[in-house]
């Protein structure tokens, strides 16, 4: 692609997106809230450790791209948004499915309509495979379909966004049965729940600190 980007900036630009869909009453983010939202131990793979200044920079690039925005309307507090949809042209569907392969790399179809569910519901497997197909099949391409590794059943797919995807080394596992990865993945929504919690306390008291501010200006 014409814009590569590093591990940092789609983690950025992955939690801004997720976190427009699941929580868009405190959407867009403050540097702080977006900081946090980046280094969650839930739904993130791999799980990062980040300061703000990591966040400043992917930011100032992002934006530089066009893929991020920034906005202090109606607030003393910077606020960051993205701009994916208007970037390239996605359909609620389609964010839900690049921000999933954003924040936790290649996934097979099942996993990721267990996961981005949260953001958007799929009907069963085909409606995730079309959403993908129709991704990579974006000028550019936004994703790619992994070659299927052995002892796997279904293929990964990963999104492009940091260029070409390096083929892994292939690695004989198992398949978990499906009663075990519906466990996993009620387990990764409860733990979710427990972060989203306490990343809206943060944005709570972001609120907090701007209102006292604000009302400091009468005063």
């Amino acid at each position: 692609m014409e814009m590569t980007l590093n591990a940092i900036e789609v983690r950025v630009l992955g939690c801004l997106a997720e976190k427009e869909m699941t929580t868009p009453e405190y959407y867009p983010l403050s540097l702080n809230a977006l900081t946090n939202a980046c280094n969650q131990k839930t739904n993130r793979e791999p799980v990062m450790s980040l300061d703000e200044t990591d966040i400043v920079r992917a930011l100032d690039r992002l934006r530089q791209l066009g893929l991020a925005t920034q906005s202090a309307e109606g607030s003393r507090v910077p606020k960051y948004g993205h701009n994916l949809p208007g970037k390239f042209r996605l359909e609620p569907e389609e964010l839900a499915v690049l921000t999933e392969l954003l924040l936790r790399g290649a996934q097979t179809v099942g996993e990721l309509r267990a996961r981005a569910d949260r953001m958007h519901p799929f009907a069963d497997l085909a409606a995730v495979e079309e959403v993908l197909e129709e991704l990579m099949g974006k000028e550019p391409p936004l994703a790619a379909r992994l070659p299927r590794q052995p002892g796997r059943k279904e293929h990964r797919y990963t999104h492009l966004l940091t260029g070409e995807p390096e083929v892994e080394e292939a690695v004989s596992v198992a398949t978990p049965e499906a009663a075990t990865l519906r466990v996993r993945a009620e387990n990764e929504r409860i733990a979710a729940l427990e972060e989203e919690m306490a990343a809206l306390r943060v944005q709570f008291e972001d609120l907090k600190r701007e209102m006292v501010a604000f009302k400091a200006q009468f005063e």
